[in-house]
Order: structure tokens, then C-alpha cells, then sequence
């Protein structure tokens, strides 16, 4: 036959919407034209399409080629396109027959041997694959992503001759399966190693057992990013669909996605990263760091010397959980559920209130310092907790604290108490926290009063009110009381952390 259909995938964030290579011969002088909005790496693939077929001991129609990539408006990336456009040519030059393909998508870049090369973005395009009922042909080397999509026939290929061989039934391609999921690879660092900081401490497992964002301040060498690094140790392993996501946001950055698979998400950009890199977009919107650390903790640390205008860019996503990144031509909405944890020094020099050095910085410097954090994005902070530095005693001693794994089992059973709410305590809608939290009359009076007092805003008493919840879960109470309330009260107070940089 003339004309063939091929069906594939693109990629497009972390969607994979359904693309159609039409092929079609016509008498004419020889020439391969190729249409439907592709880019340059698609427009190359003419060259490694002819070489590919030609070394792999193919014919190559000397007749006039027109590809159509459809839909006509959607951009095409990338190499993900030469093994269908390969396999279209085969199949509109009568040298394999239509109905081999009816029921196949694939995707993979060719080599000029013929060589089948890895793409990114497969684990998408793979889930999508399932959800249409067909078979998925790729790279050997992209295989382990795509059986992790689950029910789905896997059809792993070396070279373009294996994959000919296979439709033309003469060495059919065994589905390639996983097994066992795999196990992760890092370890976590444990809580035990950190020396003192109780009140710290204390504030990592409230963090994690509510999923509540965290800021520690603190002089230099006092163990802020050594606590902030524990936090994924206590933190309960990602669910299947959790784990899933995880992977598809990786996938489409081309990053290793086994090595770490069912383990909480850490990242810590460097204080220089632009507000692109840190949410995501580009002319070819991609995911950023926000969207790397879904479902786990995106750490950053000195916090003041990220420009102002990157930090801005984190407050939708705090309160949303997802990013929306908007082009001219397209439009790309990142998931971007983490949580965030801060470390920060109280002044330039970092000994402003060290009883170890003195503070060198003038008034003027601090004030400037202190003003890069915005007063709405530390509204958002809800457990701002201050990290001073240890007596020499502390130091030196040799009982540690408890181990990762015996607060993981406190955060795990506070956690269940919230899954049978719904929802975190984090991301509760404000009227069913009001429900949950029941206060009396009494206590409404003490808490107004101290709002007045400390000029708290309206989403500050809601976070207050958030901690205080999942203080009463560790605390295995019904509701938030007095204590819970004073103690996530207590965690708000920024005069006493960042010398009274306002905004609470």
C-alpha cells in the first residue's frame, strides 16, 4: 500500500497526547517532505530515517514522500519520531505489512546503523499507551521505565532489523517485565546523628507529620541543613500513584528515575538558580525544581540570597500544588505538591544573637537583608523555628536523640489519623479545619486576643490553626486545646527568629 498510519506519542510537560505519522508514496522525483509542525530534530530525521533503513539492509523508496505528523497544530521534539517514521516508509512501501502495526505504538531514536537510541518522557507515553489498550515498541534501554506504567505489553527492541523481524512474525519480541518493583538504592540520613536541637527536632516531626512547611534560622554551623536533610528519613514512602508521578516528572527531565524510586523527593537548588529553573518553563516549558521535589521536600537554603522575584514566584504553587507555565503556543501545568523547608542566617555576617561572635552588621544592613523575604511568603512558612547554636557540652556528648525510624512511626500513625479526614492537615479546606478544631468559647476569646497581639493576618490563623491540629494528632486528641494552640502560636513568633522582619 501507499499510505500507512504509525501510531506514537509526544511529548508535551508531562502529557503524552496521541500522534498519527501518516506516510504516503507518490510517483514524482525522489524527496522526503515532512509536515505537521515539526521542529528541527523532527525535520532532521529524514537523514537518519534514510541512512538507518539503507545500513539495516532495507529499501528506500526513490518515490516522493510526504509525512504528516498529526494533529497539525500540536509542536513535534525531539528524535522520538524515527521509528515510526521508519516503520511508515516499511509499511507504505509494501516491505511490512499495515495490519503488523494496527495495534502498536512506538516511539525511539535511530542511529545511522540502524541502532535504536533512548528518549525521555517515555513513562508518560507509556501510561497513555495502557489507557488505549495497545502494545508499546521502544528502545531496550527505555524498557524498566515503561513496564512500570504496569499492564502493558512492552516490547523492547536493539535495532530496527529486530524490530522488522518482530511484525513480520519470523522472531517475535518477548514483553519485557519488571518483576518486583525496585528497591531504593540511597539510603536517608538519620535523625539520631544530630546532636541537641530539641526544639528543632521537634519542629521537623510536626513538619512532617502534617506536611506543614518549615523555616529554621539560625548562626552558620548550628545544623540547619543537617536537620532539613533528615526530613525525608521520617517521612512515610511514596505511594504506587505517588510513586508514579514522581517518576513521570523525572522521566520527562531525562533523570534516572529507579535509583531512587519510592523514596521521598529531596532537592536543594543553589541560591544563583533563576525563577525558570526554580518553577519551570523555557520557550519548551519543562518542569523545574518546585515540580522535581512533588510529593517530597524542596530545600532552600540561605534563603535571603535568592532574588527576590524567584522567591515570589513559589507563592501560588505553595497554595495550589501545581504550576501553570503559559507560551504563546502552548500552555504546560507542572504538579508541584512538596514541601518547603528554609534555612536562613539572621543577618549578612550570620552572628546576629550569637553568644559565640559578635554581629558586625550595621542596623541599616540587617534591615536590608532581612526585607528580601517577603511578608506574604513567610505567611505561608507555618512552623519558623530558630536554631541557636549548642553549648560545646552538647557537642561532645554521647547519647543521640532518636533515630529516623522511631519518629517515622509518630509521623505514620498521626498520618493515618488524617487519611481517614481526607486530606493532610497541611492542605485541609479552611471549613472543615474549623470543624475539626471545635473551639470553644473560651478558647476563641484567647486565641482573638492574641491575634490582636501579635497582629497576626487571617492565613496565619489558619496555619495556626493547622499546626495545633496535628500537634492534637501526635498528641492522639480528639481536637486542638490550649497547649497546641500556645505551642503553634509559638512557632510563628518572627520578632524573636529574624529580628522583626514583619509579615506574619
Amino acid at each position: 500500500m501507499a499510505l500507512a498510519i504509525i501510531n506514537t506519542r509526544a511529548g508535551l510537560g508531562l502529557e503524552a497526547p496521541n500522534v498519527l505519522v501518516e506516510v504516503h508514496l507518490t510517483n514524482g522525483l525522489p524527496g522526503l517532505a515532512i509536515v505537521g509542525l515539526p521542529e528541527a530534530a523532527v525535520k532532521e530525521s529524514r537523514e537518519r530515517v534514510r541512512s538507518a533503513l539503507i545500513n539495516a539492509g532495507f529499501d528506500f523508496p526513490t518515490r516522493r514522500i510526504t509525512l504528516n505528523l498529526a494533529p497539525a497544530d500540536l509542536p513535534k521534539e525531539g528524535g522520538r519520531f524515527d521509528l515510526p517514521i521508519a516503520l511508515g516508509i516499511l509499511v507504505a512501501s509494501g516491505q511490512i505489512p499495515g495490519e503488523a502495526v494496527a495495534d502498536l505504538e512506538c516511539l525511539g531514536e535511530l542511529a545511522l546503523d540502524g541502532k535504536l537510541r533512548p528518549v525521555r518522557g517515555v513513562l508518560p507515553a507509556a501510561l497513555e499507551a495502557r489507557r488505549a489498550g495497545r502494545a508499546l515498541l521502544l528502545p531496550e534501554s527505555n524498557a524498566d521505565e515503561a513496564a512500570l506504567a504496569g499492564d502493558l505489553d512492552v516490547l523492547p527492541a536493539a535495532d530496527l532489523p529486530q524490530v522488522v523481524a518482530h511484525l513480520l512474525k519470523q522472531a517475535p519480541i518477548t514483553p519485557h517485565q519488571l518483576g518486583e518493583r525496585p528497591a531504593p538504592r540511597l539510603a536517608e540520613p538519620d535523625l539520631a546523628e544530630v546532636r541537641g536541637q530539641h526544639q528543632a527536632r521537634r519542629a521537623l516531626e510536626v513538619a512532617a507529620s502534617g506536611g506543614h512547611n518549615l523555616l529554621f534560622a539560625g548562626p552558620p554551623g548550628t545544623g540547619k541543613t543537617m536537620l532539613a536533610s533528615r526530613l525525608p528519613g521520617i517521612l512515610p514512602p511514596l505511594q504506587e500513584d505517588e510513586a508514579l508521578e514522581v517518576a513521570a516528572v523525572r522521566s520527562v527531565c531525562g533523570l534516572p528515575i529507579l535509583e531512587r524510586w519510592g523514596q521521598r523527593p529531596f532537592r536543594t537548588p543553589h541560591h544563583t538558580a533563576s525563577g525558570v529553573a526554580l518553577v519551570g518553563g523555557g520557550g519548551k516549558p519543562r518542569p523545574g525544581e518546585i515540580s522535581l521535589a512533588h510529593h517530597g521536600v524542596l530545600f532552600l537554603d540561605e534563603l535571603p540570597e535568592f532574588d527576590r522575584r524567584v522567591l515570589e514566584v513559589l507563592r501560588e504553587p505553595l497554595e495550589s500544588g501545581q504550576i501553570v507555565v503559559s507560551r504563546a503556543l502552548m500552555q504546560s501545568c507542572f504538579p508541584a505538591r512538596f514541601q518547603l523547608v528554609a534555612a536562613m542566617n539572621p543577618c549578612p555576617c550570620g552572628h546576629l544573637g550569637d553568644p559565640r561572635k559578635a554581629c558586625v552588621c550595621t542596623p541599616a544592613q540587617v534591615q536590608r537583608y532581612q526585607a528580601r523575604i517577603s511578608g506574604p511568603l513567610l505567611d505561608r512558612i507555618d512552623l519558623q523555628v530558630e536554631v541557636p547554636a549548642l553549648p560545646a557540652a552538647q557537642l561532645t556528648e554521647q547519647r543521640s536523640g532518636e533515630s529516623s525510624e522511631v519518629v517515622r512511626q509518630r509521623v505514620l500513625a498521626a498520618r493515618q489519623r488524617q487519611a481517614q479526614r481526607g486530606a493532610l492537615n497541611a492542605y485541609l479546606p479552611s471549613s472543615a479545619l474549623e470543624d475539626l478544631c471545635a473551639l470553644d468559647g473560651q478558647e476563641r476569646t484567647w486565641l482573638a486576643d492574641v491575634l490582636n497581639r501579635l497582629n497576626l493576618s487571617a492565613r496565619a490563623y489558619h496555619r495556626v490553626l493547622r499546626v495545633a491540629l496535628t500537634l492534637a494528632d501526635l498528641a492522639e486528641e480528639p481536637r486542638p486545646r490550649q497547649p497546641q494552640l500556645m505551642e503553634a502560636i509559638g512557632y510563628r513568633q518572627l520578632d524573636r527568629l529574624i529580628g522583626g522582619n514583619g509579615g506574619a
